[in-house]
């Protein structure tokens, strides 16, 4: 069994949601239910998928839950695009999110590889 807060990807996740709960409290109440949530439930999907696998004592079960963490990195991403074109939220908060996020998916793939190999 893995310590997930060992794992620098999980440490980085965590700073994600942080973020992530940052610029969605920027978006308008009409979207609580709908961005606001769903940004918010994808962020926290991330450690907490990573954290998940960890307790699993095969590498297939953990690689499996980091490509689940891996897929919710880029629903994240998706969802903060969708944000600026509807323009709720600047092209400089995106971006500067979009590059924590996929800087963050390069790291999970990197670790899915590793282990896989």
């Amino acid at each position: 069994m893995r310590n997930f807060r060992e794992l620098e990807v999980w440490q980085d996740a965590r700073k994600l949601v942080k973020d992530s709960y940052q610029l969605s409290k920027q978006l308008p109440d009409s979207e609580k239910y709908g961005l606001v949530s769903q940004i918010n439930r994808c962020a926290v999907s991330i450690p907490a998928n990573i954290a998940e696998g960890c307790a699993k004592y095969s590498q297939k079960d953990f690689v499996r839950f980091l490509q689940i963490s891996l897929g919710s990195t880029f629903e994240l991403e998706t969802h903060v695009i969708l944000c600026t074109d509807l323009q709720l939220v600047g092209p400089k908060e995106s971006t500067l999110i979009i590059e924590k996020i996929q800087l963050l998916q390069k790291r999970i793939s990197s670790l899915i590889k590793y282990n896989n190999s």
